[in-house]
């Protein structure tokens, strides 16, 4: 048995042999795969993307542009008597809002009455002396005419009632001047707004005088209310351009503005611009605006943080998609649309400010394009797509671009 198979191994199969067998394997291998062609007609074709289309919003809108500014009082005054004394009174309460003539300070105003009763007296004297002198100098004058009294005589009575009349007018003078302060004793809000904290209690002696007088407590008015924002040069032009187109003067042309505080959106508060400075600041290269705010409810206070939005130009109709459907290639923007057939095309555009999520499309599209705002990255230009309607939606802030100008 062992010599039968040492035999078998010594064997050797011919090469020629074997190149027909693999031969043949090769060519039954692809008998078999024509035959499961023929029987199962190929792979399944991929099925048509689905897309969401929508046409262009057409809405009418408005540019803006953001600054950053603080809030100022248009009126503030430092409240100070105008004489001296001893305050007896502070009839009001500290932060509250005051009107104009309201009381603030009390002084002690028994020297001012004693010394406005010294006046009257004084003047009602000098009412009498007055009549003496006038009844004096009709006599002399009678007495003249018949020669019972010279010239002299005459004279003598004509300047003393003149001296009476002169003293009369003097005192009358000082009389006006001590009601004046006995008035004072009364310090008065001069402003309607919002008082500070008291500066000098009950008891204490102030000096009262302009420049020099003891501080007693500030006021500011608050309703309305500006804001002050640095706009660059260029801004400044383009507001010119705008007010040209409505035959005003920039000063005058009534922009429109909108402010919000560090806790508001949407800029609840609208104004409009009421001032712009007479030369522009070569080290910044901005000029300084204001916007002016009614505040009936004070919620905006002097010295606030302020975002304000300033309009930059009247409305205009545009033209808005998502700005999520715009795509980049280099330095091209383009949209995908789907046409009549339902063949995705590439359209460039040229793109306008963003007002929410819509961008504005100054060109390449029209209102009866189709264009593709779900499904891009699935369709292929030239590639048939199904196509899915999706519901028109406005520009969440409408007249309101999202455009952020330069800031303090």
């Amino acid at each position: 048995m062992f010599a039968a198979m040492s035999t078998a191994r010594s064997r050797r199969i011919p090469v020629a042999s074997f190149r027909r067998a693999v031969a043949g394997c090769v060519l039954a291998g692809f008998t078999l795969l024509a035959c499961g062609c023929g029987r199962g007609g190929g792979p399944p074709a991929p099925p048509m993307a689905t897309v969401t289309v929508m046409h262009p919003l057409q809405q009418e809108v408005t540019d803006w542009e953001d600054f950053a500014g603080r809030l100022q009082s248009p009126k503030s005054t430092n409240i100070q008597a105008r004489i001296s004394g001893v305050v007896t009174e502070t009839p009001f309460k500290e932060g509250a809002h005051v009107n104009q003539g309201d009381v603030l300070f009390v002084i002690d105003d028994r020297p001012f009455k004693a010394d406005l009763d010294n006046k009257v007296a004084t003047v009602a004297k000098d009412a009498a002396q007055v009549d003496l002198t006038n009844a004096q100098l009709a006599r002399s004058q009678r007495l003249l005419q018949t020669h019972v009294v010279d010239q002299q005589d005459y004279d003598i009575a004509q300047a003393n009632y003149r001296q009476a009349l002169a003293q009369l007018a003097a005192d009358k003078a000082a009389q006006e001047a001590s009601e004046l302060n006995l008035e004072w004793t009364r310090v008065r809000a001069p402003i309607e707004g919002l008082v500070s904290k008291i500066d000098v209690t009950v008891g204490n002696l102030i000096t009262g005088g302009v420049g020099n007088g003891t501080p007693l407590t500030t006021l500011v008015s608050v309703n309305p209310i500006y804001c002050y924002v640095p706009v660059p040069e260029r801004t400044l032009l383009k507001y010119q351009i705008y007010a040209r187109k409505k035959q005003q003067e920039v000063r005058n042309a009534q922009i429109g503005c909108a402010i919000q505080l560090e806790n508001e959106t949407d800029f609840p508060h609208k104004g409009v611009i009421d001032f712009i400075d007479n030369s522009v600041d070569p080290n910044t290269g901005t000029i300084q605006v204001r916007g002016v705010f009614q505040n009936p409810d004070e919620v905006l206070t002097p010295g606030l943080f302020a975002r304000m939005r300033i309009e930059g130009g009247g409305p205009y109709k545009a033209l808005l998609v998502p700005d999520a459907a715009v795509g980049t290639d280099q330095n091209e923007r383009y949209l995908m649309v789907v046409d009549a057939s339902g063949t995705v095309q590439t359209r460039p555009v040229e793109l306008g400010r963003l007002f929410g999520d819509l961008r504005v499309i100054e060109k390449g599209v029209t209102a009866a394009d189709r264009v593709i705002v779900n499904g891009v990255q699935m369709a292929r230009p030239g590639a048939k797509v199904n196509v899915e309607e999706a519901p028109a939606t406005p520009a969440s802030s409408p007249g309101a671009a999202s455009t952020t100008g330069t800031g303090a």
